[in-house]
């Protein structure tokens, strides 16, 4: 049982900047691929980024691109999203989840890829 706890969200004025953190438990985190997830009031739970094992590969939705940033410590089991020049349509409930299977080749897009999800920390940003 892997589980997740996120940290980080609150309340900024668009144009500001946010570093959610996702701390997860288990001894094989290194190994995990790692993905952040929103849901808004409303909406479907959509993609955000995700990144496997070796950083160097790294996933992230378009309207993101160039202003959310995924990392990854593994010596302190936390996967970050640093979120810049926020813009008032990010504000949703920003979940964790992660794949055990380090070499899973599946759609990382998807959120059924992943097999556990923390509670999620809100982030809201006004206008």
């Amino acid at each position: 049982q892997v589980q997740l706890v996120e940290s980080g969200g609150g309340l900024v004025q668009a144009g500001g900047s946010l570093r959610l953190s996702c701390v997860a438990s288990g001894r094989t985190f290194s190994n995990y691929i790692m993905g952040w997830f929103r849901q808004a009031p409303g909406k479907e739970r959509e993609f955000v980024a995700a990144i496997r094992s070796s950083s160097s590969f790294t996933l992230y939705r378009d309207s993101v691109k160039g202003r959310f940033f995924i990392s990854r410590d593994n010596a302190k089991n936390t996967v970050y999203l640093q979120m810049n020049s926020l813009k008032p349509e990010d504000t949703a409930v920003y979940y964790c989840a992660a794949e055990p299977r380090q070499y899973y080749t599946g759609n990382l897009y998807d959120e059924r890829t992943y097999d556990y999800w923390g509670q999620g920390t809100q982030v809201t940003v006004s206008s």
